[in-house]
């Protein structure tokens, strides 16, 4: 193998320790007594064989034949050279170092050529040995290395956090780069509900450390004392639940477990919480601690027995109240029959045979008869009113039929007009058509009794006809009999 930097010649034995290509040999005793040797190449006829290698070509000996040095003959390696040399020229841009076995080639090669050295009388085996490298040239790029991986290190253990993450009871410590609480949970994948609890808020810092906690929110299906609503609550048991609520357990009716688990998929919980309540029944007040559904389940808890009708104040399907009051109502009854007459209708149909404001009835009315029951109750006691429960009719009533007059009637009568007729009405009534006598016999402006009244052609009563017809009336009579029905004030007539 060719070696630019070096010419092949003859080894006169190693003078020197080679640290870079090859073993270490002991000095001859005397370099100016040495025995010249014939300059040849290797492998020519009467000449020495160059046995000069560079270390990566050193042949290996075997164990036996290597050579052993004391511990005091082991040669000193030659220091690493200076950093920083000048450039040797070559252009490669390393500084050119000075090769530790220059000098003892070359003062072997001048003593070859000069014939002033001698041969060794007994040459020691050659050892080889590779080159060893320095110890600070193969530790410096691994200095640079570490120094940069130091740096980096330190920006990565600075950013990094150990948080201890519990999610809904399940804890677990784990490392992160981020910021804040919102940063922390999106990394990990936890999503947050509205009514999801995280503590510390959403948005705060975290430093290493720190506890962060997610509680997811269950959706309650409450039946609180018969008021229904839906809640939320972080709790995983109905115990804890109804602890997060502020509800009272002590003595409450539940209509599952207390231990139960709820999972995220909510539950539906009735509670009843326990109540005071006073039932009064018998003249007598008792006051029961109840969880009871109803107000009859209360009655039955304070021992009272409802019969028949009974029933209480209150419906007894009702939620019976903390501090409520219910009264028993103790109901006897029966029935009871009673007939009815029903009013008959009267029907009116117009005659024009008939002055205007006559009547004449031309068929009478018959009243009807309905049979009604009634239910009679007595309560603690007290007599009720009647209750109507059926009626049922016996007899239907025939209507009234009356004939009414459209005549007209005759504005005045001869021989009477020129009468003062507002005296005597005031004499006989004080002016008031409607005027009835104390024995209920006569009656009107003019006092007629109900006969003559109809005899005369009138309707009725008199004192239920218009004024007007009452005056046309008595001015008949007057022209018929004069004066004598008034015995009192027919002198008015004449003023």
């Amino acid at each position: 193998m060719s070696n630019a930097r070096y010419e092949t010649y003859e080894t006169y034995g190693p003078a020197y320790a080679d640290p870079v290509y090859g073993g270490f040999d002991a000095p001859p005793a005397d370099l100016h007594s040495a025995e010249t040797l014939a300059h040849g190449t290797p492998g020519a006829p009467g000449g020495y064989q160059d046995t000069y290698r560079p270390a990566y070509e050193t042949p290996t000996l075997p164990d036996s034949e290597a050579p052993t040095l004391p511990a005091y003959e082991v040669p000193t390696l030659p220091g690493l050279p200076r950093q920083g040399a000048p450039d040797d020229g070559s252009g490669s841009g390393f500084a050119a170092y000075p090769d530790p076995g220059a000098d003892a080639r070359a003062g072997t090669r001048a003593a070859a050529r000069n014939g002033s050295h001698r041969r060794s009388a007994r040459r020691r085996k050659a050892r080889y040995a590779e080159r060893p490298d320095s110890p600070m040239r193969r530790l410096l790029p691994q200095a640079l290395v570490v120094a940069f991986l130091a740096g980096g290190t330190t920006a990565f253990v600075a950013k990094d956090k150990a948080i201890e993450l519990n999610v809904d009871g399940e804890t677990r410590t784990l490392h992160t780069f981020a910021d804040d609480v919102t940063e922390l949970l999106a990394d990990e994948g936890v999503e947050i509900g509205a009514h999801d609890v995280v503590a510390p808020g959403p948005g705060t810092e975290i430093s290493s450390g720190d506890e962060v906690a997610v509680h997811y929110a269950r959706p309650l299906r409450l039946t609180l004392d018969g008021h229904r609503r839906q809640v939320w609550t972080t709790a995983h048991t109905v115990e804890g639940a109804l602890r997060q609520l502020g509800v009272r357990q002590e003595g409450a009716y539940l209509s599952t477990s207390r231990s139960r688990r709820i999972g995220r998929e909510g539950l539906a919980l009735d509670v009843r919480t326990e109540r005071t309540v006073t039932i009064m029944a018998d003249g007598r007040a008792r006051t029961v601690r109840t969880n009871a559904a109803t107000v009859r389940e209360a009655v039955e808890e304070a021992g009272i027995t409802l019969h028949g009708q009974d029933t209480t104040s209150v419906p007894q399907g009702s939620f019976p109240r903390d501090g409520q009051t219910v009264t028993v109502l103790r109901i006897t009854g029966g029935r009871e029959v009673r007939e009815e007459p029903i009013p008959f209708q009267v029907r009116r149909t117009e005659d024009p045979t008939l002055f205007r404001g006559t009547e004449v009835v031309e068929r009478a009315g018959e009243p009807g008869l309905r049979r009604v029951t009634f239910a009679l109750r007595t309560v603690n006691g007290v007599r009720q009113k009647p209750r109507r429960i059926r009626s049922e009719v016996v007899r239907e009533p025939r209507p009234q039929v009356v004939k009414v007059g459209t005549k007209q009637r005759p504005a005045s009568v001869q021989g009477a007009d020129h009468l003062d007729w507002q005296g005597l009405a005031a004499c006989e009534s004080g002016g008031r058509p409607d005027a009835v006598d104390s024995s209920g016999t006569y009656g009107g402006l003019y006092q007629f009794d109900t006969r003559t009244w109809q005899a005369l052609g009138g309707s009725g009563r008199p004192q239920d006809a218009p004024a007007a017809e009452q005056t046309y009336r008595a001015k008949k009579l007057y022209v018929r009999r004069g004066a004598s029905p008034w015995p009192h004030c027919g002198g008015r007539l004449r003023g």
